[in-house]
This record gives structure tokens, sequence and C-alpha cells, in this order.
């Protein structure tokens, strides 16, 4: 089965992307991930992340075909943040049609923008990889690290200014792409203030 992962920053995106991958066995295709590994030799990606705008799509769908060709997709996959403009998406319709593949079902899960800019700009990391959250998951001692006691930081893309940034961006540019989907029948609305565990019970239902 192959599916698309959809939602603005702050929807749970990556908290789903590992229920589906696990539940179904197939791969995630992250462009996150993807970028976060560029911007340590592109200079271009880097700046563009750090201040919220996308990446142009025609870094993007290369990035995504040159993915897409690899044997590990045949058992499916899940992309995860691509696409998010209509063009990548026809460019992604090309690119299965000429493998002989198809999308399944298109998840998008919908979160009010103040309650992303309150679930990202709340978030706090450690140089030691643990993650936390002011409201939601508190460290025991405030701004310090449960496990090595070092200063948490807030990260330059997730403080709020940036944030609401990068929801103008996805409203402007990501937001047709629900259309788009539904459209061809194979969008699947989630409401993305339920519970994690209820969130992925709707996807599980809807697959």
């Amino acid at each position: 089965m192959n599916y698309i992962l959809m939602g603005p920053p702050g929807a749970g995106k990556g908290t789903q992307s590992k229920k589906i991958v696990e539940k179904f066995g197939i791969v995630h295709l992250s462009t996150g991930d993807m970028f976060r590994e560029a911007k340590k030799s592109d200079e271009v990606i880097s700046k563009l992340l750090a201040s919220g705008q996308l990446v142009p799509d025609e870094i993007v769908v290369n990035m995504a075909k040159k993915r897409l060709e690899k044997d590990d997709v045949k058992k499916g996959f899940l992309l995860d943040g691509f696409p998010r403009t209509v063009n990548q998406a026809q460019e992604l319709d090309k690119m299965l049609k000429s493998e002989n593949m198809k999308i399944d079902a298109v998840f998008f899960i919908d979160v009010c923008f103040e309650e992303a800019v309150k679930r990202i700009s709340g978030r706090r990391v450690c140089s030691c990889g643990a993650s936390y959250h002011v409201d939601f998951i508190p460290p025991k001692v405030e701004g310090k690290c449960d496990g090595c006691n070092c200063e948490l930081i807030q990260r330059n893309d997730d403080k709020e200014n940036v944030v609401r940034d990068r929801l103008d961006v996805y409203e402007k540019q990501t937001r047709p792409l629900i259309d788009y989907y539904k459209s061809t029948g194979l969008l699947v609305n989630i409401d993305g203030l339920k519970s994690e565990s209820e969130v992925f019970e709707d996807i599980k239902n809807a697959s």
C-alpha cells in the first residue's frame, strides 16, 4: 500500500508516520529527513529551512524521484512532507505512472493554526537528543534535561514568529493540495485534535 500523509506543521505527522509504517510494514519516505541531511552540506537548503520557507519544487522533486527509484519502496511506502504543492503532486503522478505505481490514500491530519503554534513553539530539545514540551512533556526542572541536566533550547524553526511564517507558507502553497486530492477521491480527513491513539485508529479504519 502506498500512502501520503498531509497536515500543517504541528499536526502530529511524525508521530503518526511511525505508527503507520510499523503497522503496515512499509517504508517511511520523509522529505524532512532528506532535507536535514542535505542542509549539512547545502547552504541554500539550510537557509530556506531556517526561515520556514519551502524548498523550490525542482529540488524537492529530484530528491523524491531518486528515493522512489530504490528497491525498498516496492513493498509500499508512506510519503511524509511530499508533495507540498500541486505542481509537486502532478510530478509525483508522472513518476508513479512511469513505474506502474499508484497512491492508495491521502491522509490529511487537520489542526487549527493556533493549536499548531502552541504545539511547535513549546518544544524544547537537549544536545543529548532528548525532547520536551513546556506544556505536554515538561522536564522535572524547568529548562534542564532530565537525563544529563544540560540546558534545553528552543530550535530556531520552533520559535513562534518562524512557526507562524511556516503556517502562512503552508496556507498559501500547500492547502490547494486538499482540493487536488479531494477531486481524485483519495483524500481522507482526520481530526488532528483527537488523541494520538484516536487519530491512529481513524487512519487504520480508513486504510
